[in-house]
């Protein structure tokens, strides 16, 4: 498995982006009902194709099998496929995107635990809440950031959690 940062956003690869995002969605976002995966996966392509950083993780044959997308220091999604799921694949892309991007700061939907608790074994913290997510939709987003004793490096490490963040 290797990360790849990815220039070249074509339509294929897109596709097999969304793809993973949707198997992902279903397996870990229980608390979304069917109409709202349906309108969140209308946009998604054009956020794949802004996000600044676009990573995925590569199997042998060079396939995504998981990828993530960056915003400055903030990772802004990561998605990995169901049947990778619990084999250290987000692990890896986190570690890229903390310590070759500078990652700090993550949203995570508070109605997923499983993300809560992946990036909170991985060193981050909750520091703010806010009532909706990016969207306005009613589902709670959980602002963490990355703690000084994580033992994952940013190139950066200064800062404090959330600065000016509460609960909104």
């Amino acid at each position: 498995m290797r990360i790849i940062e990815i220039e070249e956003r074509n339509a294929p690869l897109l596709r097999r982006l969304l793809n993973i995002w949707e198997r992902s969605v279903r397996a870990t976002h229980r608390f979304l009902p069917e109409p709202e995966i349906r309108r969140i996966a209308e946009y998604v392509p054009a956020a794949l194709r802004e996000v600044p950083v676009l990573a995925a993780a590569v199997n042998g044959a060079d396939e995504p099998v998981a990828f993530m997308g960056i915003a400055g220091n903030k990772l802004e999604m990561l998605f990995v496929a169901p049947e990778e799921r619990g084999k250290g694949v987000g692990r890896l892309l986190l570690r890229h995107a903390v310590e070759a991007r500078g990652v700090r700061e993550v949203d995570v939907n508070e109605q997923n635990p499983q993300a809560r608790g992946f990036y909170e074994r991985l060193g981050f913290r909750v520091c703010g809440r806010s009532k909706t997510d990016g969207q306005g939709c009613p589902y709670p987003v959980l602002r963490m950031r990355l703690s000084a004793d994580s033992g994952l490096t940013p190139p950066d490490a200064s800062g404090t959690c959330c600065e000016g963040s509460s609960e909104s």
